[in-house]
Parts: structure tokens; sequence; C-alpha cells
């Protein structure tokens, strides 16, 4: 059933070399793989037909460059906050070299040295937020994963460590949106390939 209420679609970035692998991808400009252009492609037929009031892409190349593969690069204004997160001294490491070094190391629960914390992630998902509530319509977000479940907790009102619960796979879509009214934010969808 459609909602009668704006709709905030986001999209993760399609696969580049680093996701594929499990690395920490924040501020480093990683390119798409031909896998991930395939998909980013692919994405514009899953959103044909959808109309958008905004449409905004998070500064990394990836996040662009799935917009413009998808049909929106024209349209995409980038938004510096929707940028992933910044892992610091933890960029381009996977999770189970980090371990080795901090045993128990937690994304949303440590954040990362000489990078971001979750105060800071949160902050940013939350002036998100607040633009998205302005926005009178329906929008489209291209960014990253960790910070797009940061995003997806704050929308709900949850702190910004729940964003642990959700998961994101590259070229997912998801929507953001309400229920009954204009007060009850809820997730529509959720990680859709």
């Amino acid at each position: 059933m459609a909602s009668p209420y704006p709709e905030i679609t986001l999209v993760r970035h399609g696969e580049t070399e680093w996701s594929a692998t499990g690395k920490h991808t924040g501020r480093t400009d990683i390119p798409l793989t031909g896998t991930g252009e395939d998909a980013a492609r692919g994405l514009g037929d899953r959103l044909k037909g959808r109309s958008f009031a905004a449409v905004w892409s998070s500064p990394s190349s990836r996040a662009r460059r799935t917009a413009e593969l998808a049909g929106f690069g024209t349209d995409a204004v980038i938004e510096p906050d929707l940028a992933e997160w910044d892992y610091g001294a933890y960029e381009g490491l996977k999770t189970k070299e980090i371990l080795v070094e901090r045993p128990g190391w937690n994304l949303y629960r440590d954040g990362c040295p000489d990078g971001e914390s979750v105060a800071e992630a949160g902050a940013r998902a939350d002036r998100v937020v607040q633009a998205l509530r302005a926005v009178n319509g329906n929008v489209l977000v291209f960014s990253s994963s960790h910070f797009l479940r940061t995003l997806a907790a704050r929308w709900l009102g949850l702190p910004a460590p729940q964003g642990a619960l959700f998961v994101l796979d590259t070229a997912s879509i998801s929507a953001l949106g309400y229920e009954h009214d204009m007060t009850e934010p809820v997730v529509r969808r959720w990680n859709q390939v």
C-alpha cells in the first residue's frame, strides 16, 4: 500500500574492491567495480517511475557514480553530511584485523581512533534527518552502509549505536517513511537487492 506521506529512499552505492573484501571504506575514494557499475545501472530500472522532490548524494565518487549510472546524476546534490563514517586509523582495514589489535571493538560503540565517534556520526545523521523532514516530498539518497544505518536509527528516534541492528548490501534500496501520520517515523522497506 502506498503511503500518503513523504518517503525517503536510501540507496547504498554499488560494489567497490574494498566493499567486496570487507575493508572499511570511509573517506578513501574507491571506484565501483564492473559488478558495482552493472548493479548501479540496474538500480535505474528498480527506481523507474518514482518521482523525487530532491536527490542527494554523499560526496564520495562511489555514491555519485551510483547515482549517475542509476540515471539520477544530473539531479543529485552533494550533501557533505551524507559521507561515510570517518574510520581514521581503521580506514582500509577489515574488522577481523581491527579485532586483533583491539579485541571486542565495535564501531557503533567505540567509534574509530583518529576518526569519528559514534556521537559525531549520530550528530551528522541528525542534521540529515532534520533536512529530510524539511523537504516537502520524496527524497532519494545515495550514500554508504554504516552512515545509512546510523541515519535509519536516528530517523526512528533510536540512539545512533542502534544502527548496528541494520545491515545493508551494496546496491540495495531501503525506504524510510511514516505510518499513521508524520509523528510516526518507520522503516517501510529495508535492504532490497
